[in-house]
């Protein structure tokens, strides 16, 4: 792991559309929903070994029976890193892809729980990611 510190951390860009209410609050029995968790890393690089690290994270709710819309959720949350130099390219790759992700990852589950719990429909709380999971497995499918 290369040595890093988050110099600031925001969000960039969010989204929440629910473009089947109010008529789903007013059926009894919608079914069974499903969610579908979409999560993307990108990194954009400057000078002096600056890192801009991208968490996009998109949180689909459907209704099993007609694939009917719930919420749709897109949200990007960025984290400014300064990697001290680092000659080791996988290490560096690892560290911007695994362990920056893993520490911006709470600020977008708590985000992502407050705008379900304030639309109307139960609160959705995400499971933790496993990121270094997450980085093998686009590895092996290269």
């Amino acid at each position: 792991m290369a040595n890093f510190k988050i110099i600031s951390q925001f969000l960039k860009d969010i989204s929440f559309e629910s473009p089947n209410v109010p008529e789903l609050f007013f059926k009894q029995d919608n079914g069974q929903a499903k969610i579908e968790i979409n999560i993307d890393i990108q990194i954009k690089g400057a000078e002096n070994n600056l890192f801009m690290v991208d968490l996009i994270t998109k949180v689909h709710s459907k209704l099993e029976a007609g694939d009917k819309s719930i919420f749709l959720i897109e949200s990007t949350y960025s984290g400014l890193v300064q990697l001290e130099e680092e000659k080791d390219e996988e290490a560096k790759k690892r560290t911007l892809l695994i362990d920056v992700p893993t520490l911006l990852f709470p600020a977008v589950r708590a985000l992502i729980s407050r705008l379900t719990s304030e639309s109307g429909f139960p609160t959705f709380v995400m499971q933790p990611v496993d990121f270094a999971k997450l980085y093998e497995e686009r590895q092996n499918k290269k």
